[in-house]
């Protein structure tokens, strides 16, 4: 019995598959482009437009009366100068002997007008402590633009202490990038930008100094010891500008190497005597040494938590703490550590920018 030979047809189930697939990576294909389009597109969050807005204001704000103050303090010094002129010519009229044409000057117009003189200084030294004019200071700095006046750091007192964390993490702010430059040359270290900005703070810091002010600058790695050689324990003051510019010059030329010690510079500040009025901490880390001298190969988060809180321990009570935090890769911990510190000694607590100051 011969079988009838079954008709061709091109729409088999196989066929039917490849085709269902085939569609349904075209639609997986468009529904993925269409989500990227409109991840892209999505606008920013309104809330964030009103707060750059904000800031943009009060940015144009201060700016514009920095700019009226100024032109405020260049009207007073002029009328100063003027009133000084018309007093001194009063006093000359006053020592020629008189005659019938001359004015009738009294010595009550001349005390009018010295006390008009007074009033103007009194204005014109206001204004220029309000403003950090550069004639208040120990020295100057020219940093770019006017982001000093954002910091809300306080330099006055009668001395300050300045703690420069000398480890080798101040080289850079990545892990990896530490590693390679702690095996670079000496240069190439000190050239290095994360370390060139924390000289930099230092500068910035001794800048503002009111002149008179007593100052000391200690480095702190595994040891503490003071940037100037023979002044550990000594006040120095920035009246000695030879000896101000040598310190300074003194710290740049320092590098950054092994671990940290915190609690050793805390125990510092208990020393010296009379003790300071304000501190700053220049660092970017949680310490990776404590009180105990124990070595070891790799410091653990919580270790470092502890060793923090040991070096914590060792501040006297009423002395503010600022903090200049130059953040690290991999110690979350740190900034919160440190803000907490600083608030609570009644201190300033900054992380700036890459370009500060």
């Amino acid at each position: 019995m011969r079988f009838k030979r079954r008709a061709f047809s091109i729409f088999t189930l196989s066929f039917l598959d490849v085709m269902c697939c085939g569609f349904g990576a075209v639609v997986l294909l468009f529904m993925i482009l269409k989500h990227e389009a409109i991840t892209r597109d999505a606008p920013a969050h309104p809330q964030q437009r009103v707060e750059i807005a904000r800031l943009q204001e009060a940015l144009k704000t201060a700016q514009a009366a920095a700019a009226a103050s100024t032109l405020e303090a260049a009207a007073l010094a002029r009328e100063i100068t003027t009133l000084h002129e018309e007093t001194a010519a009063i006093q000359a009229t006053l020592q020629v002997p008189r005659t019938s044409n001359s004015s009738a000057i009294t010595a009550q117009d001349v005390a009018a007008l010295r006390v008009s003189v007074q009033e103007l200084e009194l204005q014109q030294k206001k204004l220029l402590a309000d403003h950090g004019d550069r004639a208040q200071q120990a020295r100057h700095f020219d940093g770019d633009g006017e982001r000093e006046y954002l910091t809300g750091i306080k330099t006055n007192g009668k001395r300050t202490l300045i703690l420069l964390d000398t480890s080798a993490s101040m080289l850079d702010e990545k892990i990896i990038n530490i590693i390679r430059r702690r095996n670079m040359d000496d240069d190439t270290k000190r050239r290095a930008e994360k370390w060139q900005q924390a000289l930099d703070t230092v500068d910035w810091i001794s800048a503002r100094l009111v002149p008179g002010t007593q100052y000391q600058i200690y480095t702190f790695g595994e040891d503490v010891q003071a940037a100037l050689t023979g002044t550990d324990g000594h006040w120095l003051s920035t009246v000695e500008h030879a000896q101000f510019k040598h310190a300074l010059h003194t710290v740049r030329q320092l590098l950054p190497a092994g671990g940290s010690n915190l609690a050793k510079a805390m125990q510092l500040i208990r020393t010296l005597q009379p003790p300071p009025d304000n501190v700053f901490l220049i660092t970017d880390s949680l310490p990776t040494k404590g009180l105990s001298g124990a070595t070891r190969r790799s410091v653990s988060g919580e270790q470092r938590i502890h060793y923090f809180e040991e070096a914590r321990s060792q501040i006297p009570d009423g002395i503010p703490l600022n903090v200049v935090l130059l953040p690290i890769e991999g110690d979350p911990m740190a900034p919160w550590a440190y803000w907490e510190l600083a608030v609570m000694s009644h201190g300033a607590f900054i992380s700036p920018a890459y370009d500060w100051p």
